[in-house]
């Protein structure tokens, strides 16, 4: 019943969706509750897929990709997204750790933030579009649970670097187990993508090894220049993974512009 709970706090702190009274609320609890980040990306990637099944039965599949981006976007409040032009204008517009952080706590967005958030989407969409349907299908489900374990992986291995901050709570020491769950939950969807036959398993593996050198390459570079992570890097290695999910599908299913 605790673990229960856990997934539902951790439901409620990254996206809109309710949950039940029930549940309760105890501050404690959140520290434990990022195990359940990539169950949550589940969640999200079914609802996301079933936006783009919809979707793709009426329309074509470059606005099925649209809407179902929407539809992941409305459910998390742009949470991930957010924290992704955040971080791309603290690490490019700052020249020390200490104007790094101060310009991911501006809430407003500068140039680099705009135009990372633009290269971003555009990527991501325009990936999912290029896809065979059944490949965009799949492809949702696997990539929010997998990007949010890269995301994982930072509270796992690197240090907090605010003294306060939303994900504070979320923050503190993650034992090798709760990461082991996190990492367990990913089976699941990993396992329904290759029983459907519709993505090989070396393609499956491809996107898996491409979220974590995504989450390796941004998490070297945040230690460089913060030391750490904050709450908004957490976001801009979920989306980050999450596109390159997408782009090794790609390539993997043989789709380069001059195949």
């Amino acid at each position: 019943m605790q673990q229960i709970r856990l997934f539902f706090i951790a439901l409620q702190f990254f996206t809109r969706l309710p949950i039940p009274a029930w549940v309760g609320f105890e501050a404690a609890w959140l520290q434990h509750a990022s195990r359940y980040f990539p169950l949550v990306g589940c969640v999200v990637g079914v609802l996301a897929a079933a936006t783009y099944f919809a979707a793709s039965l009426v329309l074509p599949a470059p606005v099925a990709a649209v809407l179902s981006s929407a539809a992941s976007i409305y459910l998390t409040g742009a949470f991930h997204e957010d924290g992704f032009a955040d971080t791309c204008d603290g690490l490019g517009g700052g020249t020390s750790r200490e104007r790094v952080l101060e310009i991911m706590k501006d809430s407003r967005v500068g140039a680099y933030g705009a135009i990372g958030i633009v290269c971003m989407l555009a990527a991501k969409l325009s990936a999912l579009a290029m896809l065979p349907p059944r490949v965009a299908i799949a492809a949702l489900l696997l990539a929010h649970p997998l990007s949010r374990l890269a995301a994982t992986a930072l509270i796992w291995k690197l240090d907090y670097v605010r003294g306060e901050g939303k994900a504070k709570p979320l923050a503190q020491h993650m034992t090798g187990g709760e990461f082991g769950i996190a990492a367990a939950t990913c089976l699941l969807p990993a396992a329904v993508v290759l029983a459907s036959g519709w993505v090989p398993a070396a393609a499956v593996l491809a996107a898996a090894l491409a979220a974590m050198l995504a989450a390796l390459w941004l998490g070297r570079k945040l230690v460089r220049r913060i030391g750490g992570y904050t709450g908004d890097c957490l976001g801009a290695v979920q989306q980050l993974a999450e596109v390159a999910i997408y782009i090794a599908l790609l390539a993997t299913l043989g789709h380069g512009a001059w195949v």
